[in-house]
C-alpha cells in the first residue's frame, strides 16, 4: 500500500513539473511553427482567390501580410487572472448600467419579501394599502432603505460591490 502511494506521488510530481515547464521547449516549437505556416498558406490561398494573373504589387502585398503574420507572437499559455474588486473614490458605478437591472430588482424584491415573511424587521412605515410582504419590499426598494449590496462581476472575474443607494 505504501509503495502505491509513493508511486502516485512521483507521478503527480512529474505531471506538475511538466506543467511548470517552459512552453518554448524544442518539442513544443515544431508543432507551433507548422501550425503558423499552415495558417499562412491558407491565408495566401484566400488572398489570391484562385487568380493566376496577380500583379507583382499584389504579390508583394500578400508576401508582406504573410510576413506580418509570421512575425506575430504566439501565445501558448493563458495566464491566470486573479479577480480583484473594483474600487472607485467617488462611489461611481463602473460595472454595468447606473440603474438597477430588472433582474437585480426582481432578485432584491424576492429576497427582501422572503426576509419579511420570515419575520425580519420592516425599515419603513407599512403603507395602509400593502397586503403582502412583496408590496412592502417594493416600497422599501423605492425608498432605497434595503441594506443589500449587489455584486456585479465582469467576464474576467473582476467585481464591484454596490449598495442600493448608489443607483439612480
Amino acid at each position: 500500500m505504501s509503495e502505491l502511494k509513493i508511486n502516485t506521488d512521483k507521478t503527480n510530481k512529474n505531471i506538475d513539473s511538466e506543467d511548470q515547464s517552459n512552453p518554448t521547449k524544442e518539442n513544443n516549437v515544431k508543432p507551433l511553427i507548422d501550425a503558423v505556416e499552415k495558417a499562412i498558406e491558407l491565408f495566401r490561398k484566400i488572398r489570391e482567390g484562385g487568380r493566376v494573373d496577380l500583379t507583382e504589387k499584389e504579390i508583394a502585398e500578400i508576401d508582406k501580410e504573410c510576413e506580418i503574420i509570421r512575425d506575430r507572437e504566439v501565445i501558448t499559455k493563458d495566464l491566470e487572472h486573479e479577480p480583484t474588486e473594483i474600487i472607485t473614490k467617488d462611489d461611481k458605478i463602473v460595472t454595468g448600467p447606473p440603474t438597477l437591472t430588472r433582474f437585480e430588482r426582481a432578485r432584491i424584491m424576492g429576497a427582501r419579501a422572503l426576509q419579511l415573511s420570515l419575520g425580519a424587521p420592516v425599515f419603513i412605515e407599512i403603507p395602509k394599502n400593502a397586503t403582502s410582504s412583496l408590496e412592502i419590499a417594493m416600497e422599501e426598494l423605492k425608498q432605497r432603505l434595503i441594506p443589500i449590496v449587489i455584486k456585479r462581476t465582469l467576464p474576467n472575474g473582476d467585481y464591484q460591490h454596490l449598495s442600493i443607494d448608489q443607483f439612480e
